[in-house]
């Protein structure tokens, strides 16, 4: 289950902390098409809903599903903590900061970093 919200004008599809594991481009498009039907521009996933997959480069999960949500310009923020596994990952925690660098994907600690985030953020 997902619910749209609106946060500083931005449509915000949040899905819940449980659901279907995220583990690749089906799930992804899965979430890219809710957030198309319901008008959201970005697509809040917390951390529990990955495949570990994801967080090892290695396996290209990340950048399948990445890429997925660039292609259809729909903004991704994985909410949650992610120490775990930058701890175990240079190249990880390089990519988590290049990302948060960008405006397409943004890795975030919780509620409060992404309404920072979007304050000013482009739709």
């Amino acid at each position: 289950m997902s619910t749209l919200q609106t946060i500083n004008d931005i449509p915000v599809l949040m899905c819940e902390a449980e659901g279907e594991v995220i583990a690749g481009e089906r799930e992804a498009l899965d979430c890219i098409g809710d957030a198309s039907y319901q008008g959201a521009h970005w697509v809040v996933i917390p951390v529990a809903r990955f495949d570990e997959g994801f967080f090892r480069l290695s396996s290209r999960v990340a950048g399948e599903i990445i890429q997925k949500f660039a292609q259809y310009r729909v903004g991704l923020v994985v909410l949650g903590d992610v120490s775990r596994h930058t701890a175990d990952s240079p190249a990880l925690r390089d990519f988590v900061r290049e990302c948060n660098r960008g405006r397409q994907t943004w890795f975030l600690a919780d509620d409060e970093e992404l309404r920072e985030r979007l304050t000013g953020a482009k739709a």
